[in-house]
């Protein structure tokens, strides 16, 4: 403590000196923090920019090979290597600059630690809600006599999920009248995907999902509805789905023309088991796919797609009938 003291001036003049050289060594602290934080940051964004090309390059390599499946060129195997060398020359240099900020000393950092994250398998996309425990319990408190500083944070998740709600809209069309003419006024009612219907498209879009790709049948789907307290019947349902099939028909007959008028098609079967009268059938499913693989270019301009076809067995009738019946229409 002396010592420190002795070391202390004793005139005004030398004090102000030591201040002034403690400020000018603070400043130079503070403009070499500010120098390497610039440099950090100029080399993240590099890395950034190498990698954003590097998956530009990627991406135009596989074009390019895509296009060399068909007819090769020499021009284009070139090229080819070409960007195959200057993608390698990129990600050369990624991984210097990835090593020099290895070997560059990190800076000690003071204040909280970062948070750990208890989780399982759960996606990212899934919205997540925060619940902090911020103060302890008073019986972890009986040991602690000084003041408590926050260390740091665990994040445990917890999967949860929200039951189905249902509602309904009810929209309220207000009557005009006029004194003088003595007519009446009205806005018209909402739209209805089925002919005086009551149920929304996402209702319909819900049905018609679990029938067709979930193969939920409609009695399972009536019972599962009746449990949470909406009264939708087995024939009720099989009505939407009728009216919705005849609405989705124009749409249909577009896509089998489409496919149907390919001078090659795939076709092929798959199994469907079917609710009978006291058992369960087997029916089919017939998907046609176009196959124009040479005229790459036409199938992007008007795009690919597939028609389904059913059938009860899997004899070579019920695709002919398809055919011929395309190709007499």
């Amino acid at each position: 403590m002396s010592d420190a003291t002795d070391e202390l001036p004793d005139d005004l003049a030398s004090a102000l000196t030591l201040l002034a050289e403690a400020r000018t060594r603070r400043i130079t602290a503070e403009a070499e923090a500010a120098t390497a934080k610039a440099q950090a940051a100029s080399a993240k964004a590099l890395v950034s920019h190498s990698e954003a090309l590097i998956a530009r390059l990627k991406l135009e390599i596989e074009k390019v090979r895509r296009e060399l499946y068909g007819s090769r060129s020499e021009r284009k195997a070139r090229l080819l290597e070409q960007m195959e060398r200057s993608s390698r020359n990129w990600r050369l240099t990624l991984e210097k600059t990835n090593w020099r900020q290895r070997l560059r000393p990190k800076p000690r950092r003071s204040g909280l630690s970062s948070a750990s994250v208890h989780h399982g398998n759960h996606s990212l996309n899934i919205c997540r809600a925060s619940v902090s425990l911020s103060r302890p319990r008073r019986a972890a408190l009986v040991a602690v006599r000084g003041k408590l500083s926050k260390l740091g944070e665990d994040i445990t998740e917890t999967l949860e999920v929200i039951p189905r709600q249902w509602k309904v809209i009810q929209t309220v069309r207000e009557k005009f009248t006029c004194r003088e003419c003595e007519k009446i006024t009205q806005p018209p009612a909402p739209f209805h995907v089925t002919p005086r219907g009551f149920a929304g498209p996402s209702l319909l879009a819900m049905i018609l999902f679990e029938k067709f790709a979930q193969h939920q049948p409609l009695n399972r789907q009536s019972e599962r509805y009746a449990r949470e307290g909406i009264d939708l019947s087995l024939s009720t349902l099989a009505n939407q789905v009728g009216a919705c099939a005849a609405a989705l028909k124009p749409i249909h007959s577009l896509i089998e023309a489409h496919v149907l008028a390919a001078e090659r098609l795939h076709g092929d079967d798959t199994t469907v088991p079917i609710l009978a009268k006291g058992k369960t059938d087997t029916g089919r499913v017939w998907t046609y796919a176009r196959d124009d693989q040479p005229v790459r270019r036409a199938i992007a301009a008007r795009g690919s797609l597939l028609c389904f076809a059913r059938s009860t067995t899997r004899a070579s009738r019920a695709p002919l009938e398809d055919l011929h019946r395309h190709s007499a229409g």
